[in-house]
């Protein structure tokens, strides 16, 4: 497993946000959600996780369908923000990564 340590933006981190997924898309960035999400599930599983400096643009692609908000009052721009899995929606949309 490979991690990259940030350090913290100081200005604001990017805001997380539902992106479309369209059938052309690239098949590296298929390639590079499936890794992500197998990571992801890996390391936190079930569980609530925080944002942390996740890239939030990977987040986007899968935001409201494969990783959702944990909060009602979820902020987007917040590295504490809490996102959870979707075990139900990885599995229709990404069974690769479902062992």
């Amino acid at each position: 497993m490979h991690f990259t340590i940030r350090r913290e933006n100081k200005v604001e981190p990017a805001k997380i946000f539902r992106r479309e997924r369209y059938a052309d898309r690239r098949k590296n960035d298929i390639i590079a959600d499936t890794v992500f999400l197998s990571h992801l599930l890996d390391f936190f599983g079930e569980k609530p996780f925080a944002r942390g400096n996740l890239d939030a643009g990977r987040i986007s692609w899968l935001f409201d369908r494969e990783i959702k908000g944990v909060e009602k009052s979820f902020d987007p721009q917040s590295y504490e923000a809490l996102l959870i899995l979707d075990v139900k929606e990885i599995k229709k949309n990404f069974p690769d990564v479902i062992k």
